[in-house]
């Protein structure tokens, strides 16, 4: 069996990521494609008790990571042809970072680059990344409780990481031309690759 086309998204919140992935995912299915979606990792973290958003921590964070990774193998293993990765390894370390800045503290330095490298080794195994871009003029989820300086620096991190480490992605702005070039890269690359 060889692996699956794996596609992750990550950016700071209500700008569209999990929308963006159930549009992806509709149009893979479309064309006959075995498709599993991660997510709700933030909304999983909070039901066994640990902080999200700008209460993040080092256990947090690491859960998130660890439990995303572990989402994307189980997804593989029952023989999905793409994997949908609804906040990639990296967002979470976007998310801490944001979360020490808002609350004006500094973790010690070693959890912090632990944090940082645990999420840049799943880097290389997306086939594509897409990093939505912040719009302030979108309207915003009302499922979220709303700090646009702490949903500012979520963007400012997740970008900064990406360009900080090199790692190839998509920008995705909440323009429908962008999110359709978005939609017909990832029916590309998972044609592509299911002919394989």
């Amino acid at each position: 069996m060889t692996d699956p086309i794996r596609i992750g998204v990550l950016g700071t919140y209500s700008t569209g990521k999990t929308l963006l992935l159930k549009r992806i995912e509709m149009e893979l299915r479309g064309h006959g494609l075995a498709v599993a979606r991660t997510g709700r990792l933030g909304k999983r973290a909070a039901g066994i008790g640990l902080p999200k958003m700008r209460h993040h921590t080092v256990a947090s964070t690491e859960w998130i990571i660890a439990q995303g990774i572990a989402d994307e193998i189980a997804a593989a293993a029952h023989g999905a042809r793409v994997v949908l990765a609804d906040r990639a390894a990296l967002d979470a370390v976007a998310y801490f970072n944001a979360a020490l800045e808002s609350r004006g503290e500094r973790p010690h330095r070693l959890e912090r680059e632990r944090l940082r490298l645990l999420a840049s080794t799943q880097a290389p195994k997306y086939d594509l990344l897409l990093a939505t871009v912040l719009d302030e003029s979108a309207p915003i989820a009302r499922r979220h409780a709303h700090d646009p300086r702490y949903r500012r620096l979520v963007d400012q991190h997740v970008h900064g990481l990406l360009a900080d480490d090199a790692i190839p992605h998509q920008r995705v702005t909440s323009d429908t031309d962008s999110q359709a070039r978005a939609i017909e890269l990832a029916l590309q690359l998972s044609l592509k690759g299911a002919a394989v």
